[in-house]
């Protein structure tokens, strides 16, 4: 199945969701929006295992589009953002980020969604959004649960961004793979979850997250608030926006 941004592969069971807007896949309000339409459509597929999320070319996903962060187009894109991540959150099935290159901004927050995370060696993640004087929602919610709160401080305060050996070690990435064998290696683990019964991958999925985890639907509501109630009433986010989109560095004025 193919459509404008996003292309769905189905074989066996397994179904591979590859976003395709080179040259780094970055989301737009278009591309959320058939992005949101496919994962509804898969979610209600009877036959499926297992969910495959991965990126076409040389990255994973540089995140969302900063043109859709001023202030006439950030109202609209977060909430539908935040409908795709929570649509993987929801998702009853297993769901493998094979991040095959850069994964950062919205593509980090992607595959924090995401229950398993196989990288390439030459991946690179963060979350540089404080370089544009805010804040990334979904992995303020999400990476404390993966990776701690000091960690998630470190990363998201700074907007460093690290290899996927690091990541690793942090617990943002499950299992690092060479580039030359990193499609073999996501087919085997995908091929190990197949294998399975479906039933049982769905209700021992749910077993895991609700014995572990707190209500993301209502932390997450909280941190889209900070963003577009508070956040927005900043200039500082604003000229963030504006000085990337002009290639300028930003003058900040603190308020």
């Amino acid at each position: 199945m193919t459509g404008g941004f996003v292309r769905v592969d189905r074989a066996g069971g397994i179904a591979r969701l590859t976003l395709e807007r080179p040259p780094l896949n970055v989301l737009h309000l278009a591309m959320l929006r058939e992005l949101a339409g496919v994962l509804d459509g898969l979610a209600a597929d009877a036959e499926l295992k297992v969910l495959v999320v991965t990126g076409a070319g040389r990255a994973f996903c540089a995140g969302v589009d900063v043109a859709d962060h001023t202030a006439e187009r950030v109202y609209e894109m977060l909430p539908a953002f935040h409908g795709v991540i929570r649509k993987l959150l929801r998702f009853e099935l297993p769901v493998v980020a094979a991040v095959n290159g850069a994964a950062l901004g919205g593509g980090c927050e992607l595959l924090l969604a995401c229950d398993v995370v196989v990288a390439r060696e030459d991946a690179r993640l963060g979350q540089p959004e404080i370089r544009l004087a805010a804040f990334p929602p979904a992995a303020a919610v999400l990476m404390p649960r993966r990776i701690g709160l000091q960690r998630t401080l470190e990363l998201v305060l700074t907007g460093r961004t690290v290899d996927a050996g690091e990541a690793q070690r942090l617990g943002l990435v499950h299992r690092v793979v060479p580039v030359a064998g990193f499609g073999e290696a996501v087919e085997a683990l995908v091929g190990e979850l197949a294998a399975q019964s479906r039933p049982a991958l769905r209700l021992a999925k749910r077993a895991v997250l609700e014995g572990s985890a707190g209500n993301d639907d209502a932390a997450l509501d909280h941190a889209e608030g900070l963003y577009l109630t508070e956040l927005m009433g900043y200039r500082d986010p604003h000229e963030g926006v504006a000085a990337f989109l002009e290639k300028r560095a930003p003058v900040w004025r603190d308020a």
